[in-house]
């Protein structure tokens, strides 16, 4: 019986890490209980955290994180997404609120982009499902 219930416990333990790794797909982001994606990066040396913004796309937070990340640690930083950053689009001053303000700049970019995307692909996909209150037309078939 004791065996049981240790499975029980094994079992729910693994679906909740199982519901963890396919909501956090990249790094230094997370999803609220409310469905908007937040960034934030600790500063090195330091207890002290970087908040990089609330997005409603996941891409759009990691692009912030991506960001932040580039300026604190460099070209040899572990990133989301490495070929969609530019090395000559340096800082000047590599401050916490510097940092902040241009990842935020960028995932609010992507936020944009994605948002429009998932709006145009959902318009386009109602448009194209039938009208349920419409009297079908006899001279139609289903058999052709």
């Amino acid at each position: 019986m004791e065996g049981q219930v240790c499975s029980g416990v094994s079992s729910s333990t693994e679906k909740r890490k199982q519901r963890h790794q396919q909501q956090k797909q990249y790094r230094g982001i997370r999803m609220r209980k409310w469905g908007k994606w937040v960034a934030e990066i600790r500063e090195p040396n330091k207890r002290s955290r970087i908040w990089l913004g609330s997005y409603t796309t996941p891409v759009a937070a990691a692009r912030a994180y991506d960001t932040a990340v580039f300026y604190l640690r460099g070209p040899s930083a572990r990133l989301n997404f490495p070929e969609s950053i530019f090395e000559e689009d340096q800082l000047q001053d590599v401050s916490a609120a510097s940092i902040r303000k241009r990842a935020t700049e960028i995932g609010a970019r992507v936020d944009a982009i994605q948002t429009s995307l998932l709006a145009s692909n959902s318009n386009s996909q109602i448009s194209e499902k039938p009208d349920l209150n419409q009297y079908p037309n006899p001279e139609s078939s289903d058999d052709d």
